[in-house]
């Protein structure tokens, strides 16, 4: 009888974590937020400094996918209306030094956070903090914070 209690009891326990650790990663695919459609107001931003495109860092993973254009201003990041990313639980939009490929350790650069993903797919705006030098940055990269994953890179170039 001690047996059958300390076997259910540890069979709730294991059943409860799965089902909680299959929720934190299911909760993005069964309830991602909605498409953003945020414009860039071009007299407070001032010219367009850099763009790039972003693509999948990982053709093998279909999980982990981005693709849309980013313009980069002075002092603003703007993922255009194509912008799309897989769903993940804790993505960070960052701008990094260098080329990011699958390869790059990027949490270990000196990288720039500029918070938080809004959404998972349409025209959003990041502002860039005061002080940051835009000649140090030549990629901004959408990374799962969570996991430590990168999900998607962009080249920055200028025009």
């Amino acid at each position: 009888m001690k047996n059958i209690i300390i076997g259910m009891l540890l069979g709730v326990i294991m059943g409860g974590a799965g089902g909680f650790a299959l929720g934190i990663f299911a909760f993005p695919y069964l309830f991602p937020p909605p498409p953003l459609n945020e414009t860039v107001a071009h007299l407070d931003t001032g010219e367009r400094l850099a763009r790039g495109r972003f693509i999948h860092a990982n053709p093998s993973d279909p999980v982990h996918y981005g693709r849309g254009g980013v313009s980069v201003y002075p002092a603003l990041v703007h993922l255009e209306a194509d912008f799309e990313v897989g769903p993940g639980p804790k993505y960070h939009v960052y701008l990094v030094p260098g080329d990011v490929t699958g390869d790059t350790a990027v949490e270990q650069t000196m990288f720039v956070d500029l918070g938080r993903l809004r959404a998972f797919s349409g025209s959003q705006n990041y502002p860039i903090p005061a002080g940051v030098d835009l000649a140090d940055f030549q990629s901004l990269v959408i990374w799962c914070e969570q996991f430590g994953v990168l999900i998607s890179p962009a080249r920055l170039e200028v025009p």
